[in-house]
């Protein structure tokens, strides 16, 4: 959020000076004993098992603050408005949009209404979790954190409300309104996803298939976290969250799981207000009246240079929502979710879900808003649902810019209802692929939903990214979508001609190159690929150059270089670093971590095996985010559930002196998976440790 860090940083900073904030006396709060194990197996993942959910919960908090409590707490601090004081200025945009967003209140206020008992004592067990361990590893605490203990389980409920309008773009609303750009277009980033489902007929063996691929940076409060969750209540399952969640987020348990890709559905809008001042006090124009602009500031607090400096900045609130003032106006924004802070509980209800009507009726919430989910289980069905909050609009207004906000015409006050958004049950084709893609294409074209059965102001988007396009390709020709085949084409590497990036590629190829002998000889090196990024490919290390170039414009959102200029730096970039313009792809891009250089060998920007990398002091290129947590899940025709997985690291890369912290990245680097034991047998059988949280330290063997 660089543009909001600036807008908060302009206002300017009074001269008097604060010292750092005290640190807090406070200590966790007496909490009831908590029945859980952890069991970690021999890839470190811990399983936890309690006796009750909230037990589980309890462990799962202590297993991951043991393995990345860094992350966790980067999360907590922006819950409480602390992450300014602690990160400086990148913190400060969190800071502000916590109050931006009301999102501290909305939580604070909804927290006893709105979530039902079970989910109160999952947070409890939570919130208890994170405090002991906290109060065991105090010498592991920011000075901030400390000033904010206890931690709370509306702190966590807040984390939720506070990021949800990310997942859909609002950020980006928000930075164009500041700089005076146009919005952006429904697109989501590139670190999107893949997700395939394939039925039993169509996989020609009797097991249903879920395949799921999500793409995060590989470090961060944005990177998975793997772990199971079991309880005697009947908690069961199997997948990944990211810090902060004290509920997996995808995954599986015995009889159902699912995945998510981001979508990108216009599910936020805004109004410009005509505003007045009078006698110091704040109105705006609505169906011919006046009625009063609440005006309110956010009271922040920024480190700078070992400092921490006050910072006010205005902001203010119509009935539309929140709004902000700029150099062209007053512009209120209006989101879906706006004041809902359900978004933990109907997670819950996901994982605890066992036939797929109690998954549906758990997304009938409508407390999610956004995400696509795509679903398989024991069963044989398949599932795909376009998930999101679409305000229930008028139309005649162009909503994918700036609407009035003088008139009730513009403002909504209702969503679509669930039955009524975009879902695709049991195709005849028997497969669901989506890739950050619309959700017109997403199997046979026959099977496929129709743009004609939902209205323009719902805001569904209509691109196809290169791995929709070549996953479909790949897909629907196939007579049977095997176990084999569909690994196949979820580490395919390859461009489709047919996709934007096969356009790009022939401009490329158009390329003038009179009087220049290295760019004729990177056309004719180009000339002889076959858009597949591999090793074998003598010219997949200029094409994933020059596609890196290309990818990082179109969803960085600004004007990408023309293609005869990316093939001329690409070329001359690549000479001049390995001394030729056909190195092999492992020679270029690596993954490096924890002190372990390991070469990848096929995979790049907007392929299936997604691989975003950034250059390196030495000029190779490491990957930094694409593939992340993939899950493999498969039910037998018995109805048995067996899964895969794997990570770019391992399960503790936030403890580097742990074996553990990179002990999947052979794994990762060559495409394979490992086991995730699902049950408790299986379980010990991959045993490397049991142990009672607050029993003793976590330790393991260390790295050499």
């Amino acid at each position: 959020m660089p543009i909001l860090r600036r807008f908060l940083l302009c206002t300017a900073i009074p001269v008097a000076l604060l010292l750092p904030a005290p640190v807090s006396a406070q200590s966790p709060a007496a909490v009831r004993a908590y029945d859980v194990r952890i069991l970690r197996d021999t890839f470190g993942v811990a399983h936890v098992r309690g006796r009750t959910d909230a037990d589980a919960a309890y462990g799962l908090a202590w297993a991951h603050a043991e393995d990345d409590f860094g992350n966790i707490e980067q999360i907590l601090l922006a819950t409480r408005g602390y992450a300014g004081r602690a990160f400086g200025k990148a913190g400060a945009a969190s800071d502000f949009l916590l109050a931006f967003l009301d999102a501290r209140a909305t939580a604070e206020a909804r927290y006893a209404t709105d979530l039902d008992d079970p989910t109160r004592a999952l947070l409890t067990g939570y919130a208890d979790g994170l405090n002991a361990w906290a109060a065991a590893n105090p010498q592991d605490l920011r000075r901030e954190t400390r000033a904010i203990l206890p931690i709370t389980p509306q702190d966590v409920v807040t984390g939720f409300v506070l990021t949800s309008p990310l997942f859909f773009g609002l950020d980006g609303i928000l930075s164009a309104l500041l700089e005076d750009e146009a919005f952006p277009a429904p697109l989501p980033e590139e670190r999107g996803s893949n997700a395939f489902v394939v039925t039993p007929a169509r996989a020609g063996d009797g097991v249903t298939r879920l395949f799921s691929n999500s793409h995060q940076p590989w470090t961060g409060p944005l990177a998975w976290y793997e772990i199971s969750v079991h309880s005697d209540e009947g908690w069961d399952f199997a997948g990944a969250l990211f810090p902060g969640s004290p509920v997996p987020l995808l995954g599986h348990n015995r009889t159902l799981g699912w995945t998510n890709t981001v979508n990108a559905p216009d599910l936020a809008d805004v109004y410009r207000l005509t505003v007045r001042d009078s006698a110091g006090a704040m109105w705006y124009r609505m169906d011919g009246a006046w009625k009063p602009l609440v005006r309110e500031e956010a009271k922040l607090r920024v480190r700078v240079a070992g400092l921490v400096l006050p910072v006010k900045r205005e902001f203010f609130r119509s009935e539309h929502g929140p709004v902000l003032k700029t150099e062209r106006g007053y512009f209120a924004v209006r989101y879906a979710g706006i004041g809902d802070a359900r978004q933990v509980m109907a997670y819950y209800r996901l994982t605890k879900a066992r036939t797929h009507a109690e998954w549906r009726a758990a997304l009938a919430l409508q407390s999610i808003p956004a995400t696509n989910f795509i679903y398989a289980d024991a069963t044989g069905r398949i599932d795909y649902v376009y998930n999101g909050l679409f305000p229930r609009r008028r139309s005649g207004f162009d909503w994918s810019g700036i609407v009035p906000g003088d008139t009730s015409a513009t403002l909504w006050n209702g969503y679509v209802p669930f039955d009524s958004i975009p879902k695709l049950l049991d195709p005849p084709s028997g497969f669901i692929v989506n890739a950050n893609n619309t959700p017109f294409r997403a199997t046979a074209h026959a099977d496929d939903l129709r743009p004609a059965d939902f209205p323009e102001w719902m805001g569904i988007e209509p691109q196809m990214t290169n791995r929709a396009v070549r996953a479909l390709d790949l897909l629907t020709p196939m007579s049977r979508i095997t176990r084999d085949s569909l690994l196949r084409v979820k580490y395919d590497a390859g461009y489709s001609r047919g996709s934007w990036m096969g356009a790009r590629w022939r401009a490329a190829l158009a390329t003038d190159t009179t009087g220049d002998a290295r760019a004729a000889a990177a056309v004719r090196l180009l000339a002889t690929w076959d858009g597949v990024l591999a090793d074998d490919r003598p010219a997949a290390a200029l094409g994933a150059r020059i596609a890196g170039d290309w990818v990082s414009a179109k969803y960085g959102r600004y004007p990408a270089p023309a293609a005869d200029v990316s093939l001329r730096e690409a070329a001359r970039d690549l000479q001049r670093t390995f001394g030729r313009m056909d190195p092999p792809l492992s020679t270029v891009m690596r993954m490096r971590f924890n002190g372990r250089d390991l070469p990848i060998g096929n995979g790049g920007s907007d392929v299936l095996r997604a691989v975003h990398a950034a250059r390196d002091r030495d000029g190779r290129y490491v990957g930094r985010a694409g593939d992340s947590f993939i899950m493999l899940v498969e039910w037998d025709g018995s109805g048995a559930v067996r899964s895969e997985s794997i990570q770019p690291f391992g399960t503790a890369s936030g403890r580097p002196g742990s074996r553990h912290a990179t002990d999947q990245m052979e794994l990762f680097a060559t495409n394979r998976l490992k086991p995730v034991p699902f049950t408790e047998a299986a379980q010990r059988a991959m045993l490397e440790r049991e142990y009672r949280p607050g029993s003793a330290p976590l330790s393991d063997p260390r790295v050499p």
